[in-house]
Formats: structure tokens, sequence, C-alpha cells
């Protein structure tokens, strides 16, 4: 006999479930077997198409939170740390641009490219909205059960790769009710490789997974990201271990303000 979560219970269930990856990163998702048959009464296409409009109707909605985010970041060798980067900042949006007031900032024991920074930053942010998505390729894989969640799985890679332009590779799982995207995996694209004065200067990225949780019943938000990867440079290999909270997520006043003015329907 099978038992059918209701909806508010399957909500509450990954909810649990970022708590204790809070709590201890290495845990993960309880994923089912891939079904790598078609969508019912559905096609791939037009999954695309819906979760990519929810997922710009997301980016609209984000401009009116604040959150904190907290990222600590470890070169390491083997189990021994050899450097450390840390923060904590507040976050909001302001005529649509990001702006972030640093609460906390140790002096990093390690160094961070600007390229390092960039991909921590926007860690939080990353979509393919109907805005990205001609950027993309991508593949419908199947469906996939996480914890209490149906999913359907994409993979997603840059269709070309722009000049000075960041982009993600990797996999994707769209919750199949609300049609956001609930987790992804992978890694920053691309890696940077370039010869100064006959040396080798090298800028790799390692893969990571970020899992968004349901924020006042409507839309997913990121509220955790780990990475735990070997970078293979050519002189030596340095084992990179990332984690980022995003926390306090709380909608600014004058939207709150603004919301309880309108009337309603």
């Amino acid at each position: 006999m099978s038992v059918q979560l209701p909806l508010k219970a399957q909500r509450a269930s990954l909810a649990l479930l970022l708590a204790l990856l809070w709590l201890h990163p290495r845990s993960r998702a309880q994923e089912g077997e891939l079904d790598k048959s078609p969508p019912k009464g559905v096609t791939p296409e037009q999954v695309i198409q819906r979760f990519s409009a929810k997922e710009k109707e997301w980016k609209k909605a984000r401009e009116q939170y604040t959150f904190r985010q907290t990222i600590r970041a470890q070169a390491l060798d083997g189990e021994s740390e050899l450097g450390e980067y840390r923060q904590v900042a507040d976050v909001s949006y302001q005529n649509g641009k990001r702006v972030k007031q640093v609460v906390f900032s140790p002096l990093a024991s390690t160094t961070m490219s600007k390229e390092d920074l960039d991909d921590l930053e926007t860690r939080s942010s990353f979509t393919i909205s109907q805005d990205e998505l001609p950027e993309y390729d991508v593949l419908y894989i199947g469906q996939q059960k996480m914890d209490e969640l149906h999913c359907y799985v994409f993979d997603v890679a840059p269709k070309r790769i722009e000049p000075g332009k960041r982009y993600f590779k990797g996999r994707i799982w769209v919750d199949n009710q609300d049609f956001q995207i609930v987790k992804n995996t992978g890694k920053s694209e691309p890696d940077i490789k370039i010869m100064k004065k006959k040396r080798l200067e090298e800028n790799l990225f390692p893969r990571f997974t970020t899992w968004r949780e349901l924020i006042d019943g409507k839309y997913w938000f990121p509220t955790f990201s780990s990475a735990d990867d070997t970078l293979h440079f050519n002189r030596s290999d340095v084992r990179i271990k990332q984690t980022l909270k995003f926390t306090n997520y709380h909608r600014t006043p004058a939207t709150t303000q603004a919301q309880e003015k309108s009337p309603k329907p």
C-alpha cells in the first residue's frame, strides 16, 4: 500500500531535509530511480516553456526580498586546510540591481579571483528563465522523485561561450506541480587557461549542488549550496570545499505595504 502525502506535507518534508543539510552538509536528498519515459499529458518542450516562464516570474519576485548570504570556501590538501575565504552579507535589490551589505568578512587566507567571487555571488540567482533560455541547450532526461517531490529532469549546457560571460553546465530538477527549478547540480563554465609569459595561468571551478526551498508558499528560493571537488591543475591537485547558506528571506516593507493596500479582486 502506498500513501500520497498532501502537498503541504511534501513541502514540509523538503524543508526538513534542508535543515538537516545545514547541520550535515554531506547529507543528500533521497532520490528515486530516473524514469526515462516521456512526461504524461505534456511534451518536454511544453515543460521547458512553462518552467522558463515561471522562472521569469521568480526573477521579478526575488527583487521584493532581502536575505542573508553566508559563504565559506576552503582550499584543502586532503583534510588539511590550505586557505579559507569567509563572508556574511545581507542582500537586497534596488531598481532591479543586486545590493550587498557585508556584515562579516575576516581576512582571506586563500586567493579568490574575480570569477571565483562572481560564481559564488551568483549561486543564489541562478535561473534558466525565458531570458536565459536562448543561450542554452535543454535536453529532457526523464522524471525522478526527490524526497516527496516529483520532478522533471533536464541536462543543460550553453550553446556557445561568449567572451567574458559565465554559464552553467549540468542538470536541473523541475517540480511537476509548481514548474520551478528546485535543485541544480553542475559547474560554472568555462574553466580559464591562459598562457602569460610562457607560463600557464589556470582558474578551474568545482562542481556544486544547490537546493531551493518554497518561500511564502509560492516561489522556490535557493537556501543551501555546497561543493566538494578536486580540481586538477597543471602542477598539482587542490580540493575545494564550499558551503553557502541563504537564510532569513523577508519581503521588503515597501512591497508588503503595497500588497496590503492593493484592492482584492
